[in-house]
């Protein structure tokens, strides 16, 4: 009944070509296969889109709708761009830093690489205005362990303030 992976994440993209084009040639993710129609299937109602999908290794799939009798595609304004993101794995701290000068090969601008303890992170948008994340896992099974067991904690003193609790993340993984 609990969800065991997923199969895919959605989001809107602006143009279904420039998407294509992007997530291969600056991910290297696989344009894997697409499904277009002229009428929404769970509503029946007369909306065209084109769903695009992009194969991970896992089998799990990054996917995009254009819609392209819909309003104009915008951001949540009241929410910084910083915090709605997508976060990607990559294999080692190599590959992460492969990864920064491809991109930036590519004129796309990057932040990083950040180490957040947890993991090394880079970021950067694509050309719909989604901000991606790559990151090389570095979290030890003791910090593991020890975020978890401050978990329920930090979340009771949060809920009541409103703020970080006393006792920093940052402090449990280092």
């Amino acid at each position: 009944m609990y969800p065991r992976s997923f199969h895919h994440v959605a989001y809107r993209c602006k143009d279904s070509r420039e998407t294509v084009e992007f997530y291969e040639k600056a991910l290297g993710l696989p344009y894997a296969f697409a499904v277009a129609e002229d009428r929404n299937p769970t509503t029946g109602e007369i909306d065209p889109f084109m769903h695009i999908f992009f194969a991970l290794p896992d089998g799990s799939h990054l996917a995009f709708f254009e819609l392209p009798e819909a309003p104009r595609m915008g951001r949540d304004e009241n929410t910084p761009p910083w915090v709605q993101h997508l976060a990607m794995d990559v294999e080692s701290e190599e590959a992460l830093w492969e990864a920064k000068a491809h991109l930036e090969g590519l004129g796309i601008e990057v932040v990083g690489p950040t180490d957040h303890k947890i993991c090394k992170s880079i970021y950067f948008f694509d050309p719909n205005g989604h901000r991606l994340e790559l990151a090389w896992r570095t979290m030890t099974p003791g910090m593991e362990r020890r975020l978890r067991e401050a978990s329920a904690p930090m979340l009771e003193e949060w809920d009541r303030t409103r703020r970080a609790p006393g006792h920093a993340a940052a402090a449990l993984v280092d």
